[in-house]
C-alpha cells in the first residue's frame, strides 16, 4: 500500500508500522521536506531519491508532494481490540453500515481520529475497504485509530451492547441529538451514503437520533454527518 504526502508519512513514521521504502522526489529544497527526509532518516528507514517523472507515474493521488511511502497493506483489528481498550472506562465507537466510497471512509476516519474516538467497525461486504485512497484522504490518521472489520455488522452491534454500549442510529426521523444523552458507553451507526442505516441494523438499535435539517436539502454527505453527531457526543462527553 502506498502513503503519499508529507503528513501522511509523517504520521505513518509516528507508529510501529514496517515501511519498506520511501520514494522521494531528488529535487526537494524546501525546508519541509529537508525536514521530514532527516526524520525519515533518523527511523532506519530506506530513502530512495527518484526523479520528478517517477514520483509522478508511481503517485495515484497526483497531490505526493514528492514523497511516496510503501508500507504492507493495512491490518485491521479485532472488536475485541477494540473492547479491551474500552473495558475500563466510557468507550466511544462509530459502526459504518454500508459506506461505499472510500473518501468518505477517510473522511470519517479522520474525523474519528480527531474527536477521540475509540474504534471503528466496518463489514467486509458492501462497504468501501481500507485502501491509498482512504489512507490519503484521512490524512495520516488510519495510523492512530482502530478499524475492526466484521463479517456481520449486526452481530457486532449485538457484541457492543453485550458490554454495556447502548447504540443509536443517526438517520433521519429520530429524536434530535440535541435532546438525546449520549453520555456513557456509546456507539454510533453511521448509514450508507444513499440508503441510509439499514432496516435490520436500525430494529439493533436503541434509538434512532437526527441532525436538525433546516433548509430544502434533507440529508447531508455521511462524512459531514458522522462530524456533527461524532462532535456533538464529545461536547456533552466532556462537559460542555
Amino acid at each position: 500500500m502506498k502513503v503519499e504526502g508529507r503528513n501522511s508519512v509523517y504520521e505513518l513514521l509516528k507508529t510501529d508500522k514496517e515501511i519498506d521504502k520511501v520514494l522521494v522526489q531528488k529535487d526537494l529544497k524546501d525546508d519541509a521536506s529537508k525536514r521530514l527526509i532527516n526524520v525519515i532518516r533518523s527511523h532506519k528507514v530506506k530513502v530512495q531519491l527518484v526523479d520528478k517523472y517517477v514520483i509522478e507515474k508511481e503517485s495515484e493521488s497526483k497531490r505526493s508532494q514528492g514523497f511516496i511511502a510503501y508500507v504492507s497493506n493495512y491490518k485491521y483489528f479485532d472488536i475485541e481490540d477494540i473492547l479491551a481498550d474500552t473495558q475500563d472506562k466510557d468507550g466511544f465507537v462509530i459502526v459504518l453500515n454500508e459506506i461505499l466510497d472510500p473518501h468518505n471512509l477517510g473522511s470519517i476516519i479522520r474525523v474519528c481520529e480527531c474527536a477521540g474516538v475509540d474504534g471503528l467497525i466496518i463489514g467486509k461486504d458492501r462497504s468501501a475497504s481500507v485502501n491509498d485512497t482512504v489512507m490519503r484522504i484521512s490524512a495520516g490518521a488510519l495510523n492512530h485509530v482502530k478499524v475492526a472489520r466484521v463479517t456481520n455488522v449486526n452481530n457486532a452491534i449485538d457484541t457492543l451492547k453485550e458490554n454495556g454500549y447502548w447504540v443509536y442510529g443517526a438517520e433521519v426521523g429520530g429524536e434530535s441529538i440535541y435532546k438525546t444523552n449520549l453520555k456513557g458507553k456509546l456507539c454510533l451507526v453511521i448509514g450508507g451514503e444513499d440508503s441510509g442505516v439499514k432496516r435490520l441494523t436500525k430494529e439493533k438499535c436503541d434509538g434512532i437520533i437526527s441532525i436538525p435539517m433546516f433548509g430544502k436539502v434533507n440529508s447531508l454527505n455521511a462524512s459531514v454527518a458522522c462530524g456533527v453527531a461524532v462532535y456533538e457526543a464529545v461536547r456533552q462527553r466532556s462537559g460542555n
